[in-house]
């Protein structure tokens, strides 16, 4: 007898399911648009030159192509392998039996429970990529469990640099040490420009700024800005030509307590609006017939269960968010200098 495969059309060939996947809204991401510059990789393995404290990609070429010619003054150069993010799901006969949408097709019901799952499964992608963008912000990339991926000043010998705010000093002069960190951060651009800084900051460290007396009548003037605009005072309170952000994402693991993105009393700036300082490297899934192509952010595939009993739905990404000049990721201190 043969079988009917209720999913056998091009709808769901992996293609199909790829660019579904790839178009479907984001469920995580303001650290998204620092990283948008999307570097396409063919291998797993991206090679990094560091010259004067810069890194700077370098240009893959095809086998027994010409080399890429080394730049006066070049000091060191590194490889980082691009992380490898799979995640399953399982689509029973019983999910899908009978199954048909009210005024569409059985063709568009099946679709519609197959996007439904892929909505999940990239919701999980999109908190990790956050989370990896978190993480290159601070200059240290974790895995979901804590694990160091990349110390980013390790790795290129830089020593993190620390501010403090000393905020419960009333005699601290915030302002004036907003100037002080944006110097800071304009001299690690070596050449680069930038928009504007900002900081991340923890609510505890938010709170205590705001509750400054060096803040209060700025932070009262944002208030005001705030209910003509609708908008939340928390979300951009500029002091000193820097911006602060309230973050209070959190990592919700499988066992354990959540881990926040900010810990407590502790803020990260960085400077956007720059050219190339931030980007994300992503590889190609380790398919057949993903092999030697242009990675994407996140891939799709389904394949029959083993005697027919439904079918499994594999998604993966291959992604590296980095910080091209790891010299301008400052970390920020709510307390005094030890």
């Amino acid at each position: 007898m043969e079988t009917i495969d209720p999913f056998g059309g091009n709808s769901f060939k992996v293609a199909s399911l790829t660019a579904a996947i790839n178009h479907l809204p984001n469920a995580y991401g303001s650290s998204r648009p620092l990283f948008s510059n999307i570097k396409r990789e063919r291998v797993r393995t991206i090679i990094v030159e560091e010259r004067n404290g810069i890194l700077t990609l370098i240009q893959s070429q095809d086998l027994g192509g010409p080399a890429n010619q080394a730049k006066k003054g070049k000091r060191k150069v590194r490889s980082f392998v691009i992380p490898h993010f799979p995640l399953d799901d399982v689509l029973l006969p019983s999910d899908y039996d009978g199954i048909r949408g009210f005024g569409t097709t059985a063709l568009q019901a099946r679709a519609e429970l197959v996007t439904s799952r892929l909505e999940t499964l990239k919701a999980s992608h999109d908190i990790t990529h956050e989370y990896l963008r978190m993480g290159a912000k601070k200059g240290l990339i974790l895995d979901a469990d804590g694990t160091v991926l990349y110390d980013l000043y390790q790795e290129f010998n830089i020593t993190k640099q620390v501010v403090y705010f000393d905020l419960a000093n009333a005699n601290a002069d915030v302002p004036t040490t907003c100037r002080q960190l944006k110097r800071q951060i304009e001299e690690n651009l070596r050449g680069e420009i930038m928009r504007e800084v900002v900081v991340d900051v923890s609510p505890e460290f938010m709170d205590a700024l705001i509750k400054h007396k060096s803040v209060k009548e700025i932070f009262a003037a944002t208030v005001k800005a705030a209910e003509i605009t609708g908008g939340d005072p928390r979300e951009r309170l500029v002091i000193g030509s820097v911006v602060f952000r309230e973050n209070n994402g959190k990592h919700y693991p499988a066992e354990g307590d959540p881990v926040r993105f900010v810990a407590e009393g502790k803020g990260h700036a960085y400077p956007e609006g720059t050219m190339s300082s931030f980007f994300t490297a992503v590889a190609p899934a380790d398919f057949n017939e993903t092999a030697n192509t242009l990675g994407l952010e996140y891939y799709a595939k389904m394949a029959p269960r083993k005697f027919d009993r439904g079918y499994d739905i594999h998604t993966q990404s291959n992604v590296l968010p980095m910080c091209a000049r790891p010299g301008i990721l400052i970390e920020c201190n709510m307390g005094a200098k030890p």
